[in-house]
C-alpha cells in the first residue's frame, strides 16, 4: 500500500503537466481559427439549394456582431419562376408573416437570403407589412442581396424599429 501512494501520486502529477502542456499547444490554433471567418463562394447556380443555404449560413454566422441569441431565424427564399418555387415562396411568405405577428424577442436576428435578390427583397417587405410600430426595436433582420434591394428593404421595415442591416451577395 505506501508504494502504490507515491506512484498514484507521480502518475497524477504527470497527467497535470502533460495536460497544461497539451492547452498551450492548442491556443495558437483556436486563435488563427477565430481571427479567419469562414468563406464560402457565391453559388453561380441559382436553383443549387444546398449550396444557396450553406453560403448564407456562412454569411449570417460571420455578421453575428451584437446578437444575443446563438439561433438566428434564417429564411431561404427561393429563385425561379415555376410552380414549385412559386408554392415554396407562398410558404415561406407564411411562416415568416407568422413570426412576425407573433414577435421575436429583442437581441435576435431574422436573416433573410436568396439567388433572386428582388424576390427576397419583396417577400421580406411584404412579411413585414402588417408589423406594429416598433415592435423589432433590437431585433436585427439582415438582408443578403444587392444594395438597391437591401435600401427597399430598409425602407420598408423602418416603421418596425428593426435594425436592417444589408449584407451584399458577394
Amino acid at each position: 500500500m505506501r508504494k502504490i501512494l507515491p506512484i498514484l501520486f507521480v502518475a497524477a502529477a504527470a497527467t497535470f503537466t502533460l495536460s497544461a502542456c497539451n492547452k498551450n499547444e492548442q491556443k495558437p490554433a483556436e486563435a488563427a481559427a477565430e481571427q479567419k471567418p469562414d468563406t464560402v463562394p457565391l453559388p453561380t447556380d441559382p436553383s443549387d439549394k444546398t449550396a444557396w443555404r450553406k453560403y448564407l449560413s456562412t454569411v449570417v454566422t460571420n455578421n453575428m456582431q451584437g446578437v444575443k441569441s446563438t439561433r438566428p431565424y434564417m429564411y431561404f427564399v427561393p429563385a425561379g419562376d415555376d410552380e414549385a418555387a412559386q408554392n415554396d415562396r407562398a410558404n415561406q411568405l407564411d411562416n415568416v408573416k407568422t413570426t412576425v405577428a407573433r414577435g421575436v424577442l429583442p437581441g435576435n436576428m431574422m436573416a433573410f437570403g436568396g439567388p433572386d435578390s428582388a424576390k427576397t427583397s419583396a417577400l421580406v417587405v411584404d412579411a413585414f407589412k402588417d408589423a406594429q410600430p416598433g415592435s423589432f426595436k433590437d431585433v436585427v433582420v439582415m438582408f443578403v442581396g444587392s444594395a438597391a434591394d437591401g435600401e427597399t428593404v430598409k425602407q420598408g421595415l423602418a416603421a418596425s424599429g428593426a435594425d436592417v442591416r444589408i449584407v451584399e451577395a458577394k
